[in-house]
């Protein structure tokens, strides 16, 4: 009895088009025996820019080595790290390009990202919705996520991906961290083969219950970057979405050096525990002192949930205000609405830093005078206190509510 051979579809597409798409592009790919390459255009811009869009096609097809196909473009104005992307998803599935890839020019990288750096907000941005990437920097979140996981339909992983990977290359995100949530392993680690050669600041990984996955996705992150001569870090952030992740978030935490933060999903974790999740978070108190105690332990950042409600502004304010008091640094956002609270609700009172700043003072005076002891008026000040008051002066600057 023999088996059925698998072959690859001599027609696909790839990319959105329609009344309700922007920034985006339509490609319908089909194979030919001959004929070269015969491409048609739809778009609004194409007495400004169809001749680009023509050139930049047949350049992209030449690169990954296409030459019979018929394609028809409908674009609703992409930009060219977007139309290569689309372009080249639909080769892939049809089964061409193996081992080839057309890159967009490269935008300068920022500086290199620092393991303790401000990380109190993480826009989270669908890794298969271009609309949205050009201008998140301008709602200045901490850091933008670009989703592979949740935000994306099966069916559109392999063109997320690469649509994820030019956007690295070609977009200018400013001050924010680069931030990639993969999917959950095995899949997120041919996330990671696409995704690691554009240098992101830092991988989020969904799912994690062992110390172990954290492992592997150090070790791939370390082989890809030797393989493509990376020197710059990349940075691991454990999502713990389950009753065993969160027993395990210790190990998890401490399961390399690259890991940099600690974070907790609270819709997969209340489902798993099949609880409801309310506004109070009352049903995730032990899990959230958990995912805390456990990032203290382990010398990372512990950085909490989204907050699912974008309306609800005051519910968000008092969760960031509560969650600041638990011990996390930030949270995530599913909207750029929330930005702005959430930085607020981290931010140390007035009264907090005037406190910490004469605390400080009196620290650098005793040190002055060559004193082991502080004191701030009669009072005697412990050293985990000035500690305390050292890193609030600190990360106050950082945030700028202070010079």
């Amino acid at each position: 009895m023999s088996g059925a051979v698998e072959t690859s579809p001599r027609s696909t597409e790839a990319g959105h088009w329609g009344k309700e798409i922007r920034s985006d592009v339509h490609v319908a790919f089909e194979v030919r025996d001959g004929g070269g390459i015969e491409i048609t255009l739809e778009s609004r811009v194409a007495p400004y820019y169809g001749n680009a869009i023509l050139e930049q096609a047949r350049g992209v097809l030449d690169e990954l080595g296409v030459k019979h196909a018929r394609v028809s473009i409908h674009d609703e104005g992409a930009l060219p790290f977007v139309i290569a992307a689309r372009i080249e998803a639909a080769v892939r599935r049809a089964g061409m390009a193996l081992g080839k890839r057309s890159l967009p020019m490269q935008h300068p990288l920022p500086a290199p990202s620092a393991k303790d750096r401000l990380r109190r907000s993480r826009l989270y941005l669908p890794g298969s919705e271009p609309k949205y990437y050009i201008n998140a920097a301008l709602h200045t979140p901490d850091a933008v996520i670009l989703d592979l996981e949740d935000s994306v339909h099966r069916a559109e992983k392999d063109a997320a991906r690469t649509l994820v990977r030019n956007t690295l290359r070609a977009v200018d995100f400013g001050p924010c961290e680069r931030m990639v949530r993969i999917n959950q392993l095995p899949l997120g680690l041919e996330d990671l083969a696409d995704v690691v050669g554009e240098s992101p600041d830092l991988i989020l990984m969904p799912k994690v219950e062992d110390p172990q996955q954290v492992m592997e996705v150090d070790r791939m992150i370390g082989e890809l970057k030797a393989r493509q001569g990376i020197i710059r870090p990349v940075w691991i952030m454990p999502i713990l979405e389950s009753a065993l992740g969160i027993e395990n978030a210790f190990p998890i935490a401490a399961a390399t050096e690259n890991v940099a933060a600690l974070t907790i999903g609270l819709e997969d974790y209340t489902a798993d525990m099949g609880v409801v999740k309310t506004p109070e978070g009352r049903e995730s108190q032990y899990a959230r002192s958990r995912v805390v105690n456990a990032a203290r332990a382990a010398g990372v950042q512990a950085i909490d949930s989204v907050f699912g409600d974008v309306a609800d502004m005051d519910g968000l304010r008092r969760w960031g205000e509560a969650s600041r008091a638990m011990g996390f640094e930030g949270m995530g956002c599913i909207h750029p609405g929330q930005i702005r609270v959430v930085h607020e609700a981290f931010a140390p009172t007035a009264p907090e830093i005037e406190k910490a700043q004469k605390i400080v003072a009196a620290f650098e005076d005793a040190q002055k005078k060559g004193l082991a002891v502080v004191s701030l008026g009669s009072k005697m000040i412990d050293p985990p206190v000035v500690q305390r008051a050292l890193k609030l002066v600190e990360r106050a600057k950082a945030m700028g509510v202070i010079s």
